[in-house]
């Protein structure tokens, strides 16, 4: 045993002399918390001296309306008692002089109907229960009388009870207790009861170093002994994924864009040559914001931005229809980052060309939110404007960054876009599934872009893609709302993204 004792911790000594008693009178006379002794009682398990048992228990408890019905009884009883003195009333009387919530009065009502103790009829309530049932005990009355109690011993009739009261507010509250014991093993016993003293160095200090270590030696040490996890503070993993995402670009030599969430139809729409009359336009798809409008910019934008809708420009036709200036003033929760492209590109000075800009930000689109789809999502928005820049260049800057991301197989598909041409769809293979995944469109803007926003048609790498699905594909994440659920349980196993 003098190994064994060498390597006894202090919390572990502290508790030795009374290891014949229970957990409760153990933290009772060391004088320790109850984790410290449970932490002890872990060491001692490793090193043999005792095993561990631990059971679950499902506990049904009074809420904070269960305690006060407890007292003045359930509304359908309060009810009830006052159908026996006056009956087959107007429900509004009844509500009225129930002194009941209406929430509480709607509920009685639904109960008592259930329980065929009373009938609705031609705006009344009428009392159809007789006096044996009158005084007959609810099973839930029953039920909140014995509270708390463990879930396994309730019979039939109190489950079915237990059922009707979870769907009410606070009535029942249900949590899970956990019950650790231990019994000593034959090596326990031999130490159990016992005061161990110790001359053994735990740790060093400046006042042992000064008066010298000569003769002392150091307390052994379990470096397999299990500790208690500990989660220090870290970033939401969304926000590790897009530093990451951010540092691709950078290390690319990207400057970052930045802009607001809500823009005008003018930036958001009409200067991307995308129709008045588009279907991504309409509110089926956007979010518009409610009797709101914005102004315009410099007029020379806005007259070229009409030309090439109204009759074209660079040898274009055009959308052929009367652009409308009202249409493009509509305030709408930016449904790309593609904006900010537009922004920029118009920012530009001739001396600043060529030139690498990158965003990512959310964006909005009007979608019935299931496992794959939300209102809300991360798109990384890139362009590369450069008078020497091509199709090639687009496509490598793309596969550059999906295998930084972490894609092995990429695949490019021709596409269509309002504002691209020629126009490309980027598509990941999914090894478990065994599927392509579209994450995004690219391509080169059209000269219907480039001539109001530069003044002449330079080629403008662009390109936009999720990056929600990115996310979701490399935590191995099944269902979108995942991502901003706030599960602490399941935050804590996250990783960081490295690659």
């Amino acid at each position: 045993m003098d190994r064994i004792t060498e390597s006894l911790s202090p919390i572990e000594r502290r508790i030795i002399p009374y290891l014949n008693l229970d957990i409760g009178e153990i933290i009772k006379k060391s004088g320790l918390d109850k984790t410290t002794v449970l932490r002890a009682l872990q060491f001692l398990k490793n090193k043999g001296l005792v095993e561990l048992h631990s059971e679950k228990k499902i506990i049904i408890n009074l809420g904070v309306n269960g305690i006060y019905y407890k007292k003045s009884h359930l509304p359908e009883r309060k009810l009830l008692t006052l159908l026996e003195t006056k009956n087959h009333i107007p429900l509004e009387e009844a509500n009225k002089i129930s002194k009941l919530s209406d929430n509480e009065f709607k509920v009685s009502l639904g109960v008592l109907k259930k329980k065929a103790l009373i009938n609705l009829s031609n705006g009344k309530i009428s009392l159809t229960a007789n006096k044996e049932e009158l005084i007959k005990k609810f099973p839930e009355e029953k039920l909140i009388e014995i509270l708390p109690i463990e879930k396994e011993k309730l019979e039939e009739e109190e489950l079915f009870a237990l059922q009707n009261l979870k769907n009410r507010k606070d009535i029942v509250e249900i949590s899970e207790q956990k019950t650790i014991t231990f019994q000593l093993t034959e090596r326990g016993k031999q130490i159990a009861g016992k005061e161990i003293e110790s001359d053994l160095i735990e740790e060093v200090v400046p006042e042992l170093i000064k008066s010298g270590l000569k003769k002392k030696r150091f307390r052994r040490y379990d470096i397999q002994a299990h500790v208690p996890q500990v989660f220090g503070g870290k970033k939401h993993f969304v926000n590790q994924s897009i530093e990451y995402a951010k540092k691709i670009w950078t290390d690319l030599g990207f400057k970052e864009m930045t802009g607001n969430l809500t823009e005008t139809s003018f930036w958001n729409f009409d200067v991307l040559f995308t129709a008045q009359d588009h279907p991504a336009r309409e509110m089926q798809d956007s979010f518009f914001i409610k009797d709101i409008k914005g102004d315009l910019p410099e007029k020379k934008l806005v007259e070229q931005t009409k030309k090439a809708h109204e009759e074209g420009v660079g040898g274009s036709k055009g959308w052929q229809y009367s652009w409308s200036p009202e249409d493009a003033k509509r305030i709408v929760l930016r449904t790309h980052a593609t904006s900010l492209s537009a922004r920029t590109l118009y920012s530009l000075k001739s001396e600043e060309i060529p030139a690498k800009y990158f965003a990512i930000g959310k964006v909005f689109r009007n979608e019935t939110i299931d496992w794959s789809h939300g209102i809300e999502f991360y798109q990384t928005e890139g362009i590369v404007i450069d008078y020497d820049a091509n199709f090639r260049h687009l496509l490598g800057y793309l596969k550059e960054f999906y295998e930084k991301m972490g894609f092995e197989k990429i695949r490019f598909r021709p596409g269509y876009f309002p504002y691209t041409e020629p126009s490309v769809e980027i598509d990941v293979f999914h090894p478990e599934k065994q599927v392509w995944l579209e994450l995004g469109g690219a391509g080169i803007f059209r000269p219907e872009v480039t001539i109001p926003l530069l003044g002449k048609p330079i080629p403008v790498l662009a390109w936009g893609q999720g990056l929600d699905r990115i996310i979701m594909d490399f935590y191995k994440i099944k269902d979108l709302r995942e991502m901003y659920s706030n599960n602490l349980g399941i935050l804590r196993g996250k990783k960081a993204w490295t690659k």
